[in-house]
Formats: structure tokens, sequence, C-alpha cells
């Protein structure tokens, strides 16, 4: 039996940036910063003040109002990016076999907006007023639900919880799913909405956030030795994971080739990395080892790059001990320089940002990047300042999530 392989079809997205694959790219290219003041609720009791807020998104450009106002936002933001993506894909469900269709979605928190909205009423008018919609909005597994329930799919359908691996995770598992001959298309990514009044106050008692409110744009600095921690975000990202002569036979656009998937744990600490950030490597060898590739034939990483002093540390030294002299070679950057951090939806987002990379030939600056600090190696090229053209074959994108979860995924040009 000849081996099967996996490709991506379709991506889609919700972003602070943009709603847009294509412009998306093209602003994390310019270095532009999606990070300011937030406005969805009242800060000024909080230390940190700013954020990722898609404050242009709106859920009635892409499914109907009644079925929006039955979705909490993290659900709302999936289901727009799998509309967008399964648009760009050019599926037509209907002329498809829809048990050979599958749904897997990741979020680190889900529904936290309707447990907080609905916890208020409770206090102001009671029990019973509690909405009966309630259940359904804040489940993790609502968004892989509705977008199953939009399309009709009666493939797998489950939703992947790792914390800042989820979306990564989910992607992964729908891979393995596709690969292994369950599924034909697999509609798959992440999503989270945490930039809420409990959200931000949970993170901002944790000390993980970094708190430059007079300089909110460039507070995330991914590598950067006067890094003080990440900024929450905002966000979901959407991919089409198709077997490759299912995508051939329709004449679909193929981005990239799925090629390994590399999943550990550290079986360390709730919230912190192992140190020398061991586990993130094993996870980027097992993904090496599945694609069948070698250290050396790899171009360019995506890093989970927070912003925070332990993660940044970590990670660096992973990629160094994994990638021996080729690490020197090799360019790194962070996506969430400009982005901050959506959690459990930034796998997708970083995943779609290969894609581009690959598609595009161009790999996007690490903002905010001023000097390497020393504990991340000043030797690394972190791509500071402009965007670079190059010839990415072979990229790699890491997650690694609260809880110890580590996630590496690797595509390659077709």
């Amino acid at each position: 039996m000849t081996k099967r392989r996996v490709v991506l079809t379709g991506l889609g997205c919700v972003t602070a940036l943009s709603e847009s694959v294509d412009d998306l790219f093209e602003k994390l290219c310019r270095s532009e910063s999606a990070i300011s003041q937030i406005e969805s609720f009242d800060t000024s009791e909080y230390p940190v003040k700013f954020g990722g807020e898609a404050k242009n998104f709106n859920i009635g450009q892409y499914i109907s109002t009644r079925d929006a106002k039955r979705m909490d936002r993290f659900t709302q933001m999936a289901m727009a990016s799998a509309v967008s993506a399964v648009k760009d894909s050019g599926l037509d469900f209907e002329a498809e076999d829809k048990r050979r269709m599958g749904v897997i979605v990741g979020t680190g928190i889900g529904g936290i907006k309707e447990i907080e909205d609905q916890h208020k009423r409770i206090l102001k008018k009671g029990p019973r007023k509690v909405s009966p919609f309630c259940v359904p909005k804040l489940m993790g597994n609502a968004a892989s639900g509705c977008i199953s329930i939009e399309y009709g799919l009666q493939g797998p359908n489950m939703c992947i919880v790792t914390a800042c691996a989820s979306a990564s995770h989910a992607i992964g598992e729908a891979y393995w799913n596709v690969l292994n001959g369950r599924s034909d298309v697999c509609i798959t990514g992440g999503s989270e909405a945490a930039l809420t009044p409990i959200g931000l106050a949970s993170f901002c008692a944790l000390k993980s956030l970094s708190t430059r409110n007079d300089d909110p744009q460039r507070a995330s600095r991914p590598f950067d030795k006067d890094r003080n921690g990440f900024v929450l975000s905002e966000g979901a990202a959407i991919v089409i994971l198709e077997e490759y002569e299912h995508a051939k036979k329709r004449g679909a656009k193929i981005y990239a080739e799925l090629l390994g998937y590399g999943a550990t744990g550290d079986g360390h600490h709730i919230t912190a990395p192992l140190e020398d950030g061991s586990g993130a490597a094993e996870g980027m060898r097992l993904a090496l080892q599945h694609a069948g590739l070698n250290p050396e034939d790899v171009d360019y990483i995506n890093a989970h790059g927070t912003s925070t002093q332990l993660n940044d540390a970590a990670e660096s030294q992973a990629i160094r001990d994994v990638f021996g002299e080729h690490a020197y070679k090799l360019a790194v950057n962070s996506s969430k320089s400009c982005l901050g951090h959506s959690l459990g939806a930034s796998g997708g987002i970083e995943l779609i940002v290969c894609a581009k990379t690959i598609e595009k030939g161009i790999i996007h600056p690490t903002a905010n990047l001023t000097t390497v600090a020393e504990e991340c190696d000043p030797k690394m090229d972190f791509v500071p300042g402009d965007p670079r053209q190059a010839d990415v074959k072979i990229a790699l994108s890491n997650s690694l999530g609260f809880g110890g979860h580590n996630c590496s995924l690797i595509i390659g040009k077709v």
C-alpha cells in the first residue's frame, strides 16, 4: 500500500492584526503590531492594560446572527476561520463522503467569557436566569462541534486541550487521522478568546505578562535581553488537511505538505518548562524522525517565542541541542512579537505563517528585537530588522504549553 501523504489546502484565521491570511502575513513582514490598549472592559485597576484584541471582528460576516448568539467568542472565531479556510480550499462537502470528513479543533481555556457573563447574571438575578445556552457555549468542544454541524460532517470530531500547544496538537492528531486512512479531509486548528476580565487578571496574578503599559506595541520582545513577559491576545486559525491524491484529483491548491509531528511532556512543572529545554528538544527530534529528515534539512523555525524569561531561554537551548552547528544557520523567528500570545490558537496561526513563508519565499522579522539575550545565544539568527528573502523548503513550528506540553510540526514545499 502506498503511504498516504497529507497536505494543506485551505487556510483561515482571525487575529488582532487581520482576518485575512495574506494581509496577516504582509503585516508580519512589515513588523506591524497588533497590540494596543484594551477596550472591551475597564482595566483601570489592572497592572496590565493592553493586549491583542480583534477589535474589528464581526461574526455576522461569516454566519447568521441567530447562530452566533449561541456561541462564545472563541467558537465564533473558530467558525469564522473555518468558513474562510473551507472557502479557500474550494471543497464542496455535498460532493464528498461526509463520514470521511473530520474536525479536530483545540483550545486552551474555552468559553471563559460565557462563564464570566453567566456568573454576573446568577449574582444579579439568581440561578433561574442563567442562560440555557450556558453549557453549549462554555464547553471547550463547542468549536469543533459547531464546525462539524455547519457542514454536516460525520467523521472524527474532537477537541484537544493542552494549553498553549492545543492548536498544534489538534493539527498533529488530525494529521495522524488523515495519514492513517480514517479521514480524507480534516478541518483543524485552534481558537482562544481569553482576553477577558478574569483571563487578564489571572495571568497578571501569575506575573507572566509584560507590564509595558507606556509602550504596548514594543512589549512583546521574544529573545531580547529586555523582555519581561508575554502579551495576552485572542484569535483563531483553521487549516484544511487533505490526503494528497484526494486534493490532486479535485485540482486543489496545495500550500505545503505536513511531514512530521512530535509530541512530548516535560514531567516537570505546571507552568515552567524544563530549564534545559530537553522536553521541547525531544519533540523536535521526534518530528524530524517521523518526517525522515536530518536536522540540516530544516531551513526555518517559527519558534514558540513567548517573550518570557524561561520560555525563550529553554527553547533556544533546545534548538541548539537538536540542530548543533546548524542552529547557527537556521532562521528562527517569533510571530508573537507582533501578535502577542493567543494561547491555544497560537500554534495554528504560526503554522499558517510557516505555510505562507514557504509559498512567498519570505521570512518575517522578529519585531522589537534589539539585543539578543545572552541566555538565548546572540550567535543564533532570530531574524531582527527586516524581512528576508529565502527559499524555504522545510519549516518547523514549535508550541509549548503550561502543563509541560511540547509539540513540533514540520511542513515542506510540495
